[in-house]
């Protein structure tokens, strides 16, 4: 049986079509005007608020936060810890800012500066309060303060924990620095520990990978040692 042909559409009737479509758009604007108005004029409000706050607010914070920094790292920068982390009266410290300018990078990386200056302290479990507490965005920063956790379980006799970041430290960010760095220094605990296979194994992926680096440069001698331990 033959199908029926259909029947093409005229160019008015296309038109027609369109004039029809456009038509009910139209109607449905009108109807919606005061819906449509009321959306439009949230999401206007919502756009200046958004510019208006950091204009306003955000960016003078961080310009605050950052002359406030300046000093504190003066203060670190010669050891002069307390003053770095509490202030000297004038200027605020580490704890300050990172209080008062949270939602600010100068009041984030202070977390880092203080987690440090804690460290350096003896104050571990402050340190790794603070260190926590930083967000490093910056993969090498947030290396280092990862590194840095695992220095303050080192000192704190916990060894396992040491470990673990030293190896969240070295694999957070694959380069020719803190990658062999917190190797090595998981290997000397592994070590320390008498574990001398995961000390072999950690020492021979610097020789693999990382051989032109500082710690890479003497790695035999760390690979023969832990061998002979190993075999012993």
């Amino acid at each position: 049986m033959a199908k029926k042909k259909e029947q093409p559409v005229s160019g008015d009737k296309r038109l027609e079509n369109i004039e029809e479509t456009l038509s009910n758009t139209e109607q449905f604007i009108v109807n919606n005007q005061k819906n449509i108005s009321t959306v439009v004029g949230i999401i206007i409000i919502i756009i200046l608020a958004y510019f208006g706050y950091n204009k306003y607010y955000v960016e003078p914070n961080i310009q605050e936060a950052q002359d406030q920094m300046f000093a504190a790292q003066r203060y670190f920068e010669a050891d002069s810890l307390d003053k770095a982390l509490y202030g000297d009266g004038n200027n605020l410290g580490f704890l300050d800012i990172a209080d008062e300018y949270s939602m600010t990078t100068p009041g984030n990386l202070a977390n880092y500066y203080a987690g440090i200056s804690f460290l350096r302290k003896g104050d571990f479990d402050q340190a790794i309060d603070f260190l926590g507490s930083f967000n490093g965005d910056d993969h090498i920063i947030g290396a280092m303060a990862t590194g840095a956790i695992g220095d303050a379980y080192l000192e704190k006799g916990d060894n396992s924990k040491a470990v673990a970041y030293y190896l969240e430290a070295a694999n957070r960010e694959d380069n020719s620095f803190t990658t062999p760095l917190f190797l090595f220094k998981a290997a000397q605990v592994h070590e320390i520990d008498g574990d001398f296979e995961d000390a072999v194994r950690v020492y021979s992926r610097i020789k693999k990978n990382y051989s032109t680096s500082t710690e890479g440069r003497n790695i035999d001698k760390y690979i023969a040692r832990a061998e002979v331990r190993l075999n012993k």
